[in-house]
Formats: structure tokens, sequence, C-alpha cells
């Protein structure tokens, strides 16, 4: 069982560093490919590349790939189509976020940080599903808004940038396509879910790309590894560590910490990739947002049990 354990952080802190260097996978495309170009390619590519891995996992649990019943069938492809418009609009949110940064600005650093919020966005958006966030999440929240301060506002609001406030709603999004995502997964398939909703996103993207831009076949190629890092390692590798990481771990609040430590691997994968160093106030307000996602995933009767233990 130790094993166990042991071999859940580390899948799920993989996951991480692998989720967290994809933001300088974007950063890479955002100046050369359009938004909409890089997640059809991304997401088309994701969804065919977990096929395999929903039956490889369908075929462990002795079960068939496809669904016996048709309302079995019927209720995969509603939450497919669900959950992939919400991711559809969070990815978009996120690359156009992230291509409006000016060369030289630390993205990764903001945009893994501020997509991040999810984390604390999440317990708040259930408010209206009347589930009551804790004390923990107040106090994350308000921790959450002084990194914030430090680190899109400490020199005033001329230094926030535009993609700032982009990559903020797409952490919106994000939370929102989150809550989408735990209202099905109980009832359906979590792989073939993900293999749907990214084909989802991949056809919206396509046909927003038709409309809205004018695909460069060179520059898609010259992106060809970050487009396939962002696929198959980001989509189809970090979903699948995720999913048999949390399978195995016992404590669902050390899962979520170690899957935000995403936001940390973007800062490091900027600092190193991009040359992009945060300044003295960002590095602050990175570890006191770092904070936040910690405390916002604290059990919220971890008080009670340590008042009756005293």
């Amino acid at each position: 069982m130790k094993k166990h354990r042991i071999l859940s952080s580390v899948m799920l802190l993989t996951a991480a560093i692998i989720w967290g260097m994809a933001f300088v996978a974007q950063e890479q495309l955002a100046d050369s490919v359009p938004p909409f170009t890089v997640n059809a390619i991304r997401s088309l590519i994701a969804s065919v590349a977990l096929i395999p891995v929903a039956a490889i996992t369908r075929r462990l649990q002795g079960k068939r790939l496809l669904e016996s019943e048709p309302a079995d069938r019927k209720k995969l492809i509603k939450a497919g189509v669900v959950c992939g418009v919400m991711l559809c609009i969070s990815v978009n949110l996120q690359q156009f976020g992230i291509a409006l940064y000016p060369e030289g600005a630390p993205a990764s650093a903001h945009s893994g940080f501020l997509t991040a919020l999810y984390i604390i966005f999440v317990p708040l958006f259930g408010l209206f599903l009347h589930k009551k966030p804790g004390l923990f999440v107040g106090i994350a929240v308000i921790l959450a808004t002084v990194g914030l301060y430090f680190l899109c506002l400490y020199n005033g609001f001329g230094a926030l940038y535009m993609g700032d406030i982009v990559v903020l709603i797409c952490g919106m999004a994000f939370a929102v396509q989150i809550l989408c995502v735990d209202r099905y997964i109980g009832e359906v398939d979590g792989v073939k879910l993900s293999s749907i909703q990214f084909l989802v996103t991949g056809l919206l993207s396509a046909v927003l790309m038709l409309i809205f831009e004018k695909p460069d076949i060179s520059a898609i190629l010259a992106g060809w590894k970050p487009l396939l890092y962002l696929a198959l390692m980001s989509s189809g590798v970090g979903y699948t560590l995720q999913i048999i990481g949390q399978k195995y771990s016992d404590s669902p609040t050390l899962a979520s910490i170690l899957m935000s430590m995403e936001s940390v691997f973007a800062v490091i994968g900027g600092v190193i990739f991009m040359h992009a160093i945060p300044q003295v106030n960002e590095w602050i307000g990175c570890g006191i947002m770092l904070a936040a996602f910690i405390i916002a995933q604290l059990p919220s009767d971890l008080l009670k049990k340590k008042t009756e233990q005293i």
C-alpha cells in the first residue's frame, strides 16, 4: 500500500511537471500559430490518442469499449458535448491570453498561476450549487487576492497585461468546466469522457479556425514539436497519469496539492526555456498564490479534528 501511495504521488507530480511545461509550449506557438488552429490540432490529436488508453483501461476492468446500453451511450455523448464546449472556451481563452503578452514578459509564470486560480474558483462557484465553501477557502481567496496584486498590479494598473485579464477569465471558465466534469464523472467512463470532450473541442476550434483564421501550413509544420507536446504529453500522458495517480491516492487533498504544482513548473519552464525571469514582486505574488492554492485544498473538517484531539 505504501508503494502505491509513493507511486501515486510520483505520477501526479509528473503530471504537474508536464502541464507546467505545456505553458512554455503554448508560449512558443503564440507568435506563429493562431489560437483556434493550435487548439484544433492539439485537441483532435489528443482525442485520438486517448482511444487506446480507454480501450486498455476498459479491458483491464473487464468491460467492452462501447457501452452496451443506449441510455449509457447517450449520457456519455451528452457529458462529452457539455464538457467539450466548456473546454473549448477555456483553452482558447488561455491561448488567446498567452498570445497577448508582450515579448519579454514572463507569460508562462503569469498564465500558469492565473489559470490555476480555478482551484479557488471551483469552490466559490460551487455556492451556486449550494455547496458551501469552508473556512480554508475563505482564507485562500484573501491570500490569492493579495498574490494577484503582487503578480499583476504591484506597479499600478498600467503594469497589468491584457493577457492577465483574458487568462484570469480563462481560470473562471476552467472552474465551470471542472464543475461540469464533476457532474458527470461518477456516471460515465473518465477516459472516454476526456476523449469525447477533446473531440468536441477540436471540432469547434476547427470551425472557428476556418471562419476567423488563415492557417499557415509552414508555421504549423515549424511548430510541430510544441504542438505534439501539447497533444500527446499534456493531454494524453498527463491526463492518464492523473487518472491512475488519483485512483491509487488515499488523500484527495495531497493529490490536489501535487497537481496544483503545475503553476510552479510553469514559472520554472518560463525561466529555463523562454529566459523570462519574473521580477521580485512577481516572485512574491507567485509564492503567496501557491500558498493560497495549498490552503484551498485543505479539508474543511481539519480544524474540527484538531480541536477534538486537544
